[in-house]
């Protein structure tokens, strides 16, 4: 799975390079909501598809919300440690970890304070969807199903939603699901009560 997204991304690149396909790029948004939603119909399906799973998913309880809670902790704390280094204040650095993924949303909420600041947190989350979307197949291998929701992030609830469904289980994918709402929800939150520390 990882080679061919690998490869659909350099063959983007290269029909972006030489082509310029001026038609999908002034269609991208729409191609890309209909790709996001067959892909999570398809998701949805097999899902539907094992119904004990909402059983087990239910037998799980609130301990589900400990998979968003420990993701958010380790990619605030993580990117606090990183800034540490690099020499960035840690509200600063808290608040590009507090992006989860999301990088439109956080790029833009940080655009106010800095564009230095907005250019970082754009890319770092950038690449996490990146190296996420490379490494869940490889995650669910040899770590776990429930470990391959981390690197995703925010995502889990959409990009990221269907390799992780096919890498994993559909419990997996539930669980996944449900933490990318509760990351995504909040960013709006974390990003700007980090930035004002």
């Amino acid at each position: 799975m990882s080679i061919k997204v690998i490869l659909a991304v350099m063959v983007g690149i290269l029909t972006g390079y030489f082509f310029e396909p001026s038609f999908i790029l002034n269609h991208s948004d729409l191609i890309i909501d209909i790709g996001l939603c067959a892909l999570l119909f398809f998701v949805g399906i097999d899902i539907g598809v094992n119904i004990d799973v909402l059983t087990k998913i239910k037998k799980i309880g609130f301990k589900i919300l400990l998979v968003p809670f420990m993701i958010i902790l380790g990619s605030v704390f993580g990117s606090i440690l990183a800034g540490f280094i690099l020499g960035f204040p840690f509200n600063e650095a808290g608040a590009v970890g507090a992006g989860l993924g999301w990088y439109t949303l956080s790029s833009m909420m940080l655009a106010t304070y800095s564009s230095e600041l907005s250019t970082l947190a754009f890319l770092s989350n950038v690449v996490r969807e990146i190296l996420a979307i490379m490494l869940i197949p490889i995650v669910a291998k040899y770590i776990g199903d429930l470990e391959t929701i981390a690197p995703s992030g925010a995502t889990a609830m959409d990009t990221t939603l269907p390799i992780i469904a096919r890498a994993t289980n559909p419990e997996t994918a539930i669980i996944s699901f449900v933490t990318g709402v509760i990351l995504s929800t909040s960013v709006p939150i974390l990003v700007p009560f980090l930035i004002s520390l």
